[in-house]
């Protein structure tokens, strides 16, 4: 099933954390913080304003973003479990993630 969000709304997929801490202590499942860290799925078209004009999002899918820890609405999309918030829950993109991630 494909999912395109409305208006100024994008997908997004929680990357997960790592499980240690740098000092090698393994943190259990229960006591992890959900991630504030996630990579755009999908983007709605833009924000029509009072003109009748559709500005586009700032955003792209592949984008790796920083988001408030409330922020969003958690669906479950063909199994996986995503969130979908405004653009303006965004508090930023972070450059150059597609290269860390190929480097890896």
């Amino acid at each position: 099933m494909a999912f395109r969000p409305l208006h100024d709304r994008v997908v997004v997929r929680r990357v997960e954390s790592d499980e240690k801490t740098t000092g090698g202590i393994i943190i259990p499942d229960t006591a992890q913080e959900k991630p504030q860290e996630g990579e755009i799925v999908a983007v709605g078209n833009g924000v029509v304003n009072d003109k009748g004009e559709v500005t586009p999002l700032d955003v792209k899918a592949g984008d790796r973003v920083l988001f408030g820890k409330w922020s969003g609405n958690e669906v479950k999309i063909d199994g996986e479990e995503l969130l979908i918030m405004k653009e303006s829950d965004i508090l930023g993109v972070i450059e150059g993630a597609a290269n860390m991630q190929q480097a890896a």
